[in-house]
């Protein structure tokens, strides 16, 4: 059951919807909804912001969640947010973000939108004791994220960062075999993601560049699969593919990296990331021990195969969209971060999380410019080896160590969230 208060929505809003910098949009209608023909089992109300391609795709999966029930979308287009609800009676819509926050029946809040406006609809969600599922970047600077992550844990209010591969049944298996002990001590790890084509140049401008809007999953895998925290990164980018972005600045040029991630002792994790396989969407893992190997193959969307006098394969392609591929992973984080705010438990995937993911993917894109070994705590203190062990501790007590280190952190711990 929620924990969280649905009162006193409306007075909140003028005091915090100032703090929302959004881009310049006619004064919204209000929220309206479809015709009501389901019944409410008192399941958590979430609200979601943004009726793109992903916002789209994690309502479809709360959709399915018995234990949540969408309760209104916005889009700035306002006919996207109504295309979106009108598929769910109930459902209203709106092209205002913060009616979606401030909306009463809403007790967590889904942020799908670009990335610059993610910081401040944390801000305005947090304030009002609303649990937050945030895609990834949590915001689009460290500073900015830290400060996110900060408030959160103020306000008590669950931080969960959408790195949803984590979730993924192939990703999750080999996880699985390695905390078993399966494969003994892990060596190596090696992952391996490629796009079927290059996205369009309005997406690669601003945004970071190819170690932060794809190759950022793949650092995280590599720090998910070790368990622990990495010390060094070393990577290099080309761009081999599309050359209408060769002229961008730092990483946006690249389509094409190699990484390696250094980790306690000598063990490693190398990535390959590219933005177009002419075969389809590709992505495998494979972790080394010292007793036995396991890996994943590509995903197909069936295992038929072809015998001919001329040809032995797949019958079809590799998938060819992520939304695609990644289905289950969305349906089964969607599915963790609900139980986490219902039995009161943190985040499955925390803002701790998002932090140094995008704290792996900085400090790529800087050895990729300086050619040389980048140490992390270059880029987040806390990463300096001082919290040996740390991958053992509670996530709260790692995150309080982890946010005490950095500069202009919170000087001050909030209250305990009860766990």
């Amino acid at each position: 059951a929620c924990l969280h208060m649905k009162g006193a929505v409306v007075l909140a809003l003028a005091s915090s919807a100032a703090a929302l910098q959004c881009a310049p949009r006619r004064a919204p209608p209000a929220a309206r909804a479809a015709p009501l023909t389901m019944v409410d089992d008192n399941p958590i109300g979430v609200g979601i912001i943004g009726a793109g391609r992903i916002g789209l795709v994690h309502l479809e999966a709360l959709s399915s969640c018995p234990d949540a029930r969408p309760v209104i979308i916005s889009n700035p287009t306002l006919s996207k947010a109504k295309a979106a609800a009108e598929t769910y009676p109930g459902m209203a819509w709106t092209s205002d973000d913060t009616e979606v926050i401030n909306h009463p029946d809403v007790d967590a809040v889904w942020i799908c939108s670009p990335s610059q406006y993610h910081a401040a609809q944390i801000r305005l969600a947090a304030e009002l004791g609303k649990d937050i599922f945030c895609e990834k970047p949590i915001a689009t600077d460290l500073a900015e994220t830290i400060k996110a992550v900060n408030l959160c844990r103020a306000k008590g209010v669950k931080l969960m960062t959408a790195l949803q591969r984590r979730f993924d049944p192939n990703f999750s298996r080999v996880k699985r075999s390695i905390a078993e002990g399966t494969i003994g001590e892990t060596i190596v790890v090696k992952l391996c993601s490629r796009d079927p084509a290059p996205p369009p140049l309005k997406y690669v401008q601003g945004g970071g560049g190819i170690f932060k809007d794809m190759a950022i999953h793949d650092l995280d895998m590599s720090r998910f699969l070790m368990g622990e925290d990495p010390l060094e990164v070393f990577a290099t980018g080309s761009c081999m593919i599309n050359q209408e972005i060769a002229d961008l600045p730092g990483p946006e040029a690249y389509d094409t990296a190699t990484i390696i991630v250094k980790y306690r002792e000598g063990r490693t994790a190398t990535i390959d990331v590219c933005r177009q396989a002419t075969y389809g969407y590709d992505q495998r893992a494979e972790a080394l021990g010292t007793a036995a190997m396991v890996m994943t193959d590509n995903m197909y969307p069936n295992t038929a195969r072809v015998f001919t006098g001329d040809f032995v394969g797949m019958a079809d392609l590799p998938y060819d969209f992520f939304m695609s591929r990644y289905i289950a992973a969305y349906e089964a984080e969607t599915v963790a971060f609900i139980d986490s705010i219902e039995s009161a438990s943190d985040a499955p995937v925390t803002g701790e999380d998002g932090v140094i993911a995008l704290a792996m993917a900085i400090a790529a894109g800087l050895s990729a410019k300086e050619q040389r070994w980048v140490k992390l705590s270059e880029v987040l203190p806390a990463l300096d080896g001082s919290m040996e062990g740390s991958p053992r501790l509670r996530k709260r007590d790692r995150l309080s160590a982890f946010l005490r280190s950095l500069g202009g952190a919170r000087t001050s711990e909030p209250e305990p969230i009860p766990a």
